[in-house]
């Protein structure tokens, strides 16, 4: 009889997802990630439709001034090079002892124009600075300055289709993660490329990382290797952290 309970349980919290996804976007038909069959997945998809159906799409992370910028630390994976770590990306380590002169980012999937943009190429493209705090799912907070194209302008340069549905980043540290399409053409989303008036270090994400500023630090994924437009939900699999994380 309990079991019976629990699955029910379940089913509604389903039936509750897939309702509020509906009120996402007027007549777009968007699919909702995967829960991995966890109830606590099952809650991520809950906040994630709750948020896209309750909350304005537009509202802006808030942004400080020049004089509230702290020290940043340098978390997770600090160089893909490491070959003390257990990780160790052979194409990285290429790509820094060039000065990432030969880098590009491709841009791939669902666009209709795919293709590689070199840091120069980005550094064409109207640039973006903003002062926002990063808050990270270890419990600390540190205020930067970040440059960067945004994400949207380079989606619109390559020709994004209307079938895309998500934007998924791969890094050279081995990690996948994506965004839908409200997050991925918000104002403050930009590929950063300089930090506090410097180009962007090693330790915090060179040549280019995702500054995703209404969602949990680990969201602004570091060390971008490609970016892959898509209509379905790729999915990263349960690497221990919500995939949704919205404020």
């Amino acid at each position: 009889m309990k079991k019976k309970q629990i699955i029910t349980r379940r089913a509604a919290i389903s039936t509750g997802v897939a309702a509020l996804g509906a009120l996402l976007i007027p007549g777009c038909n968007r699919p909702m990630p995967p829960n991995y069959g966890n109830i606590l997945r099952m809650g991520d998809n809950f906040t994630y439709a709750a948020h896209r159906a309750l909350l304005s799409s537009k509202s802006l992370a808030k942004e400080y001034s020049f004089s509230d910028i702290s020290s940043m630390p340098a978390t997770g994976t600090i160089n893909p090079a490491d070959t003390s770590k257990d990780y160790f990306s052979e194409a990285y380590d290429k790509h820094l002892r060039t000065g990432f002169e030969n880098w590009q980012l491709p841009v791939e999937g669902l666009v209709a124009r795919p293709g590689s943009y070199s840091l120069n190429q980005l550094k064409k493209f109207n640039a973006r600075t903003q002062i926002t705090r990063h808050t990270c799912e270890e419990g600390w907070t540190a205020i930067a300055e970040w440059t960067g194209v945004p994400l949207r302008a380079l989606l619109e340069h390559a020709g994004i289709m209307p079938k895309a549905r998500w934007v998924n980043f791969y890094s050279y540290d081995g990690w996948l993660d994506g965004l839908d399409l409200i997050d991925a053409f918000h104002p403050q989303t930009i590929l950063a490329y300089g930090m506090n008036g410097k180009n962007l270090s090693i330790p915090h994400g060179a040549p280019v990382r995702l500054r995703l500023e209404r969602q949990i630090g680990f969201k602004s994924m570091k060390y971008i290797e490609k970016i892959v437009v898509s209509e379905e939900y790729i999915d990263p699999g349960d690497y221990g952290w919500a995939w949704y994380n919205g404020f």
